[in-house]
């Protein structure tokens, strides 16, 4: 009851500061409100997206499908705010998620409350391409998972990203670019983290964590920042063409995937052990065509979790490496078909089957990725266990 009334509350207040201030609509995909300030000293766009996300699965044991499953949700439902405070040069985001895939995983480490912030960071341009980012947001990991998930060129992203990805932390960055030449563009992110991804209320229970990452863009930027965008919705007409590698180090890891997973805990507390991660990805694009790879590996100290005297509780960090490639062709009537390919292995200790997944994607672009309809087929082949034939239909409109 006290989150409906805080709702209304909030809807309230801002109907009426709408009205007192200037507004603009932008045209459809652009947001739902520019404001801003009559002393030009502030600004705020505000968005919002929905995905509907229908899904039919099967086994599959040699001899034919079986246990068929069907499940239909809001897979995503959020709010967007972004801007300047101040000056141009200081800009803000914040993300806020509804859905129940969003605000899941309550515990005492997040207040036992929703965790309803994606992000909430502040961006500052304070010397030439120098910008410093303050708060919660996507670490500088594997390009899919810095790609929105309203820009994908598939209905949802792929093992690789699902078992190694570090997410969202709470910290700051520092960010830089160059130009070797007029075209040769290097980007350059650092990043110093809690290390126990969003919401967390109750850290830092382990060390900190540090992502660096350097990208190398030699024909030049991509139409509208195309490198994190699924498919070649732009048809370059020129070469794209993008490759970055990632390191990541969570000192003292307190959860069995970096930042991600869930806790390790043993008889004196929580057991610590300092996780490793990389990745390497490129994207290219060009006049329709689309390729994305990636490659993600990571290893740990000691992956296997202790009490004191040594004995093992059973925890144990999940170890291993993913091969993930993506390519795709934008026919000019806006359909796009694209395919993925992807395989995880782990860590022997691990006895976990290795998996591949073989997915086809058919996807109609009404307004680029602002309103379209994806749906995919794929087949997970993982050894010794039963293997899984899923087929999804997605619908994705943004305001």
């Amino acid at each position: 009851m006290k989150t409906y009334l805080t709702t209304a509350v909030f809807l309230v207040l801002f109907i009426k500061t709408l009205s007192a201030q200037e507004s603009n609509a932008p045209k459809f995909g652009k947001g739902l409100f520019d404001l801003k300030g009559k002393d030009n000293s502030w600004s705020m766009n505000i968005g919002a997206r929905m995905q509907f996300l229908g899904t039919s699965t099967w086994s599959s044991n040699g001899s034919g499908l079986s246990d068929q499953e069907t499940s239909m949700l809001v897979r995503r439902a959020r709010l967007k705010f972004s801007g300047f405070a101040f000056s141009p040069k200081l800009k803000y985001k914040i993300e806020l998620g509804l859905s129940n895939r969003d605000i899941s995983g309550a515990s005492v480490y997040t207040s036992n409350a929703p965790r309803y912030i994606l992000d909430a960071v502040l961006k500052w341009n304070f010397h030439e391409n120098f910008v410093l980012w303050v708060g919660q947001t996507k670490l500088p990991g594997n390009r899919e998972r810095v790609i929105s998930s309203a820009n994908m060129q598939l209905v949802d992203r792929s093992l690789l990203n699902s078992r190694f990805n570090i997410d969202r932390d709470m910290g700051v960055q520092l960010r830089h670019h160059f130009n070797v030449s007029d075209n040769f563009i290097i980007k350059e992110a650092f990043s110093i983290a809690q290390g126990e991804g969003r919401n967390v209320t109750t850290g830092n229970l382990g060390g900190l964590q540090y992502t660096t990452r350097v990208e190398l863009l030699p024909f030049g930027d991509f139409t509208s920042k195309g490198d994190y965008s699924g498919g070649d919705l732009k048809r370059e007409e020129n070469l794209k063409w993008a490759f970055a590698a990632s390191y990541d180090l969570n000192n003292n890891a307190v959860k069995n995937r970096s930042n991600q997973g869930s806790y390790m805990t043993n008889d004196t507390g929580f057991y610590q052990t300092n996780i490793t991660t990389l990745f390497v990805d490129t994207m290219l694009k060009y006049k329709g065509f689309s390729f994305m790879g990636e490659y993600a590996f990571r290893d740990a100290a000691d992956p296997l979790a202790k009490n004191s005297d040594n004995s093992l509780t059973g925890d144990k960090v999940l170890t291993g490496n993913s091969l993930n490639l993506m390519s795709g062709y934008l026919f000019k009537n806006n359909w796009e078909l694209s395919g993925r390919y992807t395989n995880v292995t782990y860590d022997q200790f691990l006895s976990k089957g290795a998996e591949n997944q073989y997915t086809i994607g058919l996807s109609k672009y009404i307004v680029g990725h602002k309103l379209k309809v994806q749906s995919d087929v794929s087949y997970l082949d993982v050894v010794n266990k039963t293997n899984q034939l899923m087929y999804r239909l997605q619908v994705d409109i943004h305001f």
